[in-house]
């Protein structure tokens, strides 16, 4: 088959399936001025490989809730914001500034945000309840952001499946304190942390079905904070195990120091890539149809989940060749 008919994974692959939100595999949260442009600054340098939230929830101080508001939103139509990867988390449902967070946000910034964090959701209607007060407030022909929902409490859990389906919906993430204090005491502080946080029950069963809500959704699901803000090794690890043992695809970072860690806690291994591209090399040249590799046959099946790889593989900043992105990602490259 000659190069110009080559077909391209993303064309035969997920024909009448929802392809996963193409979006970085790390959150960073900046809740003042000074860290929010620090963070901006860093993703201008590093590119778009991880996003920038402004967080109102616990940035704003008490009494200027509408002036932070206002300054996130600014922010986000700003210069600074480069990659138009930034997003704001608003305050949650039952504070009296969360409408006030959309009515300030929306008009200047909705355009521009990549997303926005509802916290402290208790179920489904709690999300419909944001996506319909979001409306009246987009410009006239602006799109309303994906949400990100954040999972912390029994309450939402039990919905969770209800909530990673509700239409606008890009991305649950795990709010690991929040969970544990909302058991009032039935769950130590030495769970909000490692190794405690992979271990007990109760947490491993919340973020097994987080993940597994989200994937059955076709949508991001993104683990809680590591609290380590100065061993990268911890901060790795922490990542590691919340990709490879519950299938976290997407991590939020509290420190600039993180950030790198938890990237490369989610990329996959060059033996990763180094198989997915011989794999798919051989399956493209064969229009897509079975191969033999090594003694072991593969299909569309492995087609997706090497495919996948690849697209780790770029969303956490490797630098894959440029015959690699020509031949798979044809025009995205």
């Amino acid at each position: 088959m000659t190069e110009s008919k080559l077909l391209r994974p993303a064309q035969v692959l997920f024909e009448r399936e929802r392809q996963l939100p193409d979006i970085p595999a790390v959150d960073h949260y900046a809740g003042s001025e000074k860290f929010m442009r620090r963070a901006l600054a860093l993703q201008a340098e590093m590119g778009p490989v991880f996003d920038v939230t402004l967080d109102c929830e616990d940035g704003a101080p008490a009494g200027n809730e509408k002036a932070h508001a206002k300054m996130c939103a600014e922010l986000a139509v700003s210069s600074e914001n480069r990659h138009g990867r930034v997003g704001v988390r608003i305050h949650d449902l039952t504070h009296p500034h969360w409408l006030r967070d959309l009515e300030t946000i929306l008009p200047i910034a909705a355009g521009r945000l990549a997303y926005l964090t509802v916290p402290k959701v208790r179920s489904a209607r709690d999300v419909r309840t944001v996506r319909e007060a979001m409306r009246p407030l987009l410009p006239p022909g602006t799109r309303p952001p994906p949400l990100h929902v954040l999972i912390e409490t029994p309450e939402a859990l039990a919905e969770v499946a209800r909530i990673a389906h509700e239409p606008g919906v890009e991305c649950l993430d795990f709010g690991l304190m929040d969970f544990v204090s909302s058991h009032r005491g039935a769950i130590g502080a030495e769970a909000m942390r490692s190794p405690l946080q992979f271990e007990h029950p109760l947490i491993r069963r919340a973020k097994a079905e987080i993940a597994a809500a989200a994937h059955a959704a076709t949508i991001v699901p993104a683990h809680n904070v590591c609290t380590e803000l100065e061993d990268a090794s911890l901060v790795y690890a922490d990542a590691h195990r919340a990709r490879t043992e519950f299938a976290f695809l997407r991590m939020w970072s509290i420190h600039p120091n993180q950030i790198r860690p938890i990237l490369e806690a989610m990329q996959p291994s060059a033996a990763e890539i180094e198989d997915a591209v011989r794999i798919l090399t051989a399956a493209q040249d064969a229009a897509w149809g079975p191969i033999r590799d090594a003694g072991h046959l593969h299909d569309r099946a492995s087609y997706r989940y090497y495919w996948a790889v690849l697209q780790q593989a770029r969303r956490t900043g490797i630098a894959l060749a440029d015959e690699i992105l020509h031949r798979f990602f044809g025009s995205e490259s």
